[in-house]
């Protein structure tokens, strides 16, 4: 396997990559995400995401969710289009209202789970996939697109690889283009040095902090690099901005507040004044 050399980037490094808005746009020039998720008990999970797409500029953001969940995430957060969804039927004209894709945040396991998987996987729009979505990749025949953005945890990368988190840490370049060699897709293996594997080229984004080791700080990230590709970025600019967006909020909220306690709503404002501070609108 060829060994592209690897870019360290900061935020910094993509000022303008997003470009500013017209003064006569409207909500539907800035696409449409749909997450998919919230299984039982995991509704938290699929609200950080949609709420964190939102926030970073997706023009709507809509939610297929168990039909427990759907009045709970659409009063916590009324701007966001919640749906009961239960069958692969209901979740068939969400799709193809949708831009933008998420698939993962509090999916689960059970049936309803690969039922959404397999149906949401057939539709052609860009993804982005994590958690329980990493879990079904072996479902799938073929490779998967550059448009598909796959973003494992060490431990998740591990176990697709069948390694042990240990040797993903001690070999994380070469883990991470093993993944896109196995599977296509576009690749950001999480963790300190963030890495994003996208056709011939590797990214390291150099931001971070160890206060961002909490739950829920990967549904949020899925949620924003969702919107950035929402707004017309490709797959691997919205990587890189994203991934940089989400660490370098993660070390605004540590030095405002103490690292230890750090949660993943927490970045949100940072998140936005830092992409108006690089990339105004």
């Amino acid at each position: 396997m060829s060994q592209p050399n690897i870019t360290n980037y900061t935020l910094d490094d993509l000022a303008g990559l997003l470009p500013p808005r017209a003064l006569d746009a409207n909500k539907g020039d800035f696409g449409h995400v749909l997450v998919i998720g919230g299984n039982h008990g995991m509704a938290g999970a699929a609200r950080l995401a949609a709420e964190a797409a939102a926030r970073t500029g997706a023009g709507r953001v809509s939610v297929a969710t168990r039909a427990s969940h759907a009045a709970f995430l659409g009063s916590s957060r009324p701007e966001l289009m919640v749906h009961a969804i239960e069958s692969v039927a209901e979740l068939q004209p969400l799709l193809e209202n949708a831009s933008v894709i998420v698939l993962g945040p509090g999916l689960g396991q059970d049936a309803w789970s690969r039922e959404m998987f397999a149906h949401a996987m057939r539709s052609t729009q860009p993804k982005v996939l994590d958690a329980d979505a990493l879990r079904q990749l072996e479902t799938l025949d073929g490779c998967l697109p550059p448009e598909v953005l796959l973003t494992p945890h060490p431990g998740e990368a591990a176990r697709l690889l069948s390694l042990t988190p240990a040797q993903i840490q001690a070999t994380r370049s070469s883990s991470v283009l093993s993944l896109r060699q196995r599977f296509g897709g576009t690749w950001l293996l999480k963790g300190e040095g963030s890495l994003i594997a996208c056709d011939t080229a590797l990214w390291r984004c150099t931001h971070g902090h160890p206060g961002m080791a909490s739950g829920g700080m990967g549904d949020l990230l899925c949620g924003i690099l969702a919107a950035l590709m929402a707004q017309g970025l490709s797959t691997c600019d919205a990587a890189r901005l994203g991934v940089a967006l989400h660490a370098a909020a993660g070390e605004r909220a540590a030095q405002a507040e103490g690292g230890r306690g750090v949660l993943a709503l927490d970045l949100l404002p940072h998140v936005r004044r830092l992409l108006e501070e690089i990339c105004p609108c």
